[in-house]
């Protein structure tokens, strides 16, 4: 009976340890290098797609060269063509800069009579300030919207040019109305500022995952949101030898600016 009591602990334990392995950790954002890197006109890869989703099942950012806008949602990644269009890339493609993090429902409710990006920005600017705005969030606002305007940025080739001169000659935009989709909105504390854009950064994608894009504006009269509160770090830097050699103690404030502004 003590043997079999032994062995029986033991398989228990084996299983625990491996059970651990694959727990995922949902009190992280996770960044896969530097927006200061992106906006310096290096595009290349830092994480495949598939180590993206490995832990993480939500996300903002861009693909290698510049390639689009990327979304993850539900463990799909997905990508804006020149249409603003959804395509769902290969699990071997290439990420250049990320946020991502496991998402969970910390708090929902609903959000009412949001005229444009800046009331939205005003509504979850109260309810960070009554939380802490010292910490990350993640955000999904889901619902249908009278209007949103979306732009996506065109795929870029050597030799590159900066993130903000690529953004005022070569992206796409489009307004879309009376559609049903979500808002996956990331806020970063303004201490992180040397790291990453501060404060708000959207993306929508659409219920019929049809089209999505980097938001510029919207409107909607109600719809619900959830919130997933973060209060840890983790960053994935780059193994690339132009990484290890850039200069990245200039400023970019002002091109970080042009990068998030209105375009």
């Amino acid at each position: 009976m003590k043997k079999s009591w032994v062995f029986a602990m033991l398989v228990l334990s084996l299983l625990m340890i491996a059970g651990c392995s694959n727990v995922k950790d949902t009190e992280s954002l996770n960044q896969v290098s530097l927006l200061q890197w992106l906006t310096l006109w290096d595009y290349y890869w830092s994480k495949t797609i598939k180590e993206l989703k490995w832990l993480w099942n939500i996300g903002l950012w861009t693909f290698d060269w510049l390639n689009w806008e990327l979304i993850m949602l539900d463990w799909v990644v997905y990508r804006a063509n020149d249409k603003l269009e959804i395509e769902v890339p290969s699990d071997d493609e290439w990420i250049p800069f990320a946020n991502v993090t496991f998402f969970d429902n910390d708090e929902e409710y609903e959000l009412k009579d949001i005229k444009d990006i800046a009331s939205l920005k005003e509504q979850l600017d109260s309810k960070v300030n009554e939380l802490w705005d010292n910490r990350f969030y993640f955000a999904a606002i889901t619902g249908k919207f009278n209007s949103i305007y979306i732009r996506s940025e065109k795929k870029q080739s050597e030799p590159y040019k900066p993130l903000a001169e690529v953004l005022s000659v070569d992206q796409t935009e489009k307004i879309l109305n009376d559609v049903e989709g979500t808002v996956v909105a990331l806020f970063t504390p303004a201490y992180m500022s040397d790291l990453n854009a501060a404060w708000w950064h959207f993306h929508f994608i659409t219920s019929d995952r049809k089209n999505w894009g980097h938001v510029l504006d919207l409107n909607l009269n109600d719809a619900s949101i959830i919130w997933d509160y973060t209060d840890n770090f983790k960053l994935h830097l780059p193994d690339w030898k132009f990484f290890r050699s850039l200069d990245l103690t200039v400023n970019q404030d002002e091109d970080i600016k042009k990068v998030e502004q209105w375009q």
